[in-house]
């Protein structure tokens, strides 16, 4: 039987969570998820816990934060005076906003306070600094 190795084009199913067991995403009842090893499509430490998967292997893994979405960056955290923002950004706390930097690219960022006379904002992906548990099913190695 075949085993998954860099190069191949993959589908599975998964169920991600975090340390204390809630769920944070699923492709259960959904189609699987499809990518390709060594393209960077995914997180790493996720990539590598498929190499080697036969079809309808089934694992459990954990993945520590430097090897899913890193540490958490101090520095992507910043105060925002609210009289540089649009009048007529609607500001919640969580709300994310699409933001774009002096070099063009677009980031998003989410809400994280607001005072009288500024806002704070975060560009550290939501599950930054923390550990990742998964249960992955190989559905099937396309290429």
């Amino acid at each position: 039987m075949t085993t998954v190795k860099e190069g191949n084009t993959v589908r599975v199913h998964y169920t991600g969570t975090l340390d204390d067991g809630s769920v944070f995403d699923t492709s259960k009842e959904k189609e699987p998820l499809e990518f390709t090893l060594g393209q960077g499509q995914i997180i790493p430490g996720f990539e590598e816990a498929v190499v080697g998967m036969k079809v309808g292997e089934s694992k459990s893994v954990h993945i520590a934060a430097e090897n899913a979405y890193g540490s958490h960056r101090d520095e992507l955290v910043v105060d925002v005076p609210l009289d540089q923002l649009p009048q007529d950004l609607n500001l919640e706390v969580g709300r994310k906003l699409q933001m774009r930097q002096t070099n063009g690219q677009s980031i998003v960022v989410t809400v994280t306070g607001i005072s009288e006379k500024e806002v704070t904002l975060d560009a550290n992906h939501a599950l930054a600094g923390q550990d990742l548990k998964f249960e992955i099913e190989l559905v099937e190695i396309v290429s």
